[in-house]
């Protein structure tokens, strides 16, 4: 798929040093990834879906717990990015890496970090997060 990476980075600020180092890689190179954000999930996942690449709503220092809700905007994003060949992970969240199908919410209105889209990229982000010992 295309090299195309899709977050606010508005709030890079706040993010853990893994998001960042990833997206700073996004844009090295003599090919770096095109930045695309329309800030709308389902536009971002959609055109994730067509294209390739990875959408990322991580966890920051001001949402520790992420912003998007697992019930009705992760889980059936993930699903159907899983079903497209892709994968769907949660980053590093409450100490440790995990896919996104995977959490058991709690309650109805649960939030959770997001890191979606083609398996090349989202095994970059945790990869990175291996390196840096975060876990």
């Amino acid at each position: 798929g295309k090299k195309i990476y899709s977050c606010n980075e508005g709030n890079s600020a706040n993010w853990d040093k893994a998001i960042k180092a990833v997206v700073a890689s996004f844009k090295e190179g003599t090919k770096p990834y095109a930045a695309r954000y329309v800030g709308s999930m389902v536009s971002d996942v959609h055109r994730t879906l067509l294209y390739g690449g990875i959408y990322l709503y991580p966890a920051d220092n001001k949402s520790p717990l992420g912003k998007l809700r697992v019930l009705y905007e992760g889980f059936p994003m993930a699903f159907i990015i899983e079903q497209a060949g892709g994968s769907a992970s949660c980053g590093l969240f409450k100490g440790k890496l995990q896919r996104l199908l995977d959490i058991v919410p709690t309650s109805i209105h649960e939030k959770c970090p997001v890191i979606i889209g083609c398996n090349r990229d989202v095994d970059l982000v945790l990869a990175e997060y291996k390196a840096q010992g975060l876990l």
